[in-house]
């Protein structure tokens, strides 16, 4: 029970990399609000939570909006006590050439994952304050390694993680506030398999489509892909007494793909 009396927000919690965050943390003894911009997803985690004993809750957030913010902060305070944890999931990419990527793939893209970690950051603060301490997991991606040439907007977002992530360290180190970048490698979940809204795919991005399965195995060292629970595993760890002296770092779980 290494997060008992803990408690956290976790954003994409109703996706797959969000969702093995929260089913790992509700199992070694956190609250969980699991927040998703879809509120049927979020309340889905909650009650799976829910039915294993845990205490769970969900909310609908689009983290690019400041008001969903403050209302699921609120809705966490009020039902489970101030926030220790927050893990920013929440992700979008369009996985075109740089020539296509338009203005308003930018602003959804690097919107979601970068300006909606700062917003989710400003937003606990407060909160991990009267928590007397907390952790703060940024979600980032081999992109914040090395960048490619398509999706421009996908490089910058995950790229800019880097500093954000050691400028939140910096700013509340003292304050008994840590923050990390987890950097997963080729993960399979419905991010690069179906296509949403947020997360495009067909023939040519799909990893449905056994040739891109391939390529992204192939570019894995260690053999397979990575799994969202491989991912949630290190987030744990991040966010435990055992990483107590972890902050500002990225954390790759990538099978070497990096390498």
């Amino acid at each position: 029970m290494k997060l008992e009396g803990k408690v956290a927000l976790i954003t994409g919690g109703g996706g797959a990399i969000g969702g093995a965050q929260a089913d790992l943390f509700g199992s070694e003894g956190a609250a969980v609000c699991v927040a998703d911009l879809f509120l049927d997803k979020a309340q889905t985690a909650a009650q799976r939570i829910g039915a294993h004993g845990s205490k769970a809750l969900g909310v609908q957030l689009d983290v690019r909006k400041v008001a969903d913010w403050r209302a699921a902060v609120e809705a966490t305070e009020q039902a489970f006590g101030p926030i220790s944890i927050l893990c920013n999931n929440a992700g979008a990419n369009v996985r075109v050439s740089f020539d296509e990527q338009t203005e308003e793939m930018w602003e959804l893209i690097v919107g979601t994952i970068l300006t909606g970690s700062f917003l989710g950051t400003k937003a606990v603060i407060p909160s991990m304050r009267r928590a007397g301490g907390g952790t703060i997991v940024n979600l980032g991606s081999l992109a914040s390694i090395r960048n490619g040439p398509s999706s421009p907007a996908y490089g910058a977002a995950k790229s800019g993680l880097v500093g954000l992530t050691r400028s939140t360290a910096s700013a509340y180190a003292r304050e008994n506030i840590r923050c990390v970048l987890i950097s997963p490698g080729h993960v399979d979940t419905p991010f690069v398999r179906a296509n949403t809204s947020y997360s495009p795919n067909d023939e040519r991005t799909s990893i449905d489509n056994p040739a891109n399965y391939q390529r992204r195995l192939a570019a894995t060292p260690i053999g397979r892909l990575v799994t969202a629970e491989d991912v949630a595993r290190a987030v744990l760890f991040s966010v435990s007494d055992d990483a107590a002296m972890v902050t500002g770092s990225m954390l790759t779980v990538d099978g070497g793909a990096a390498l």
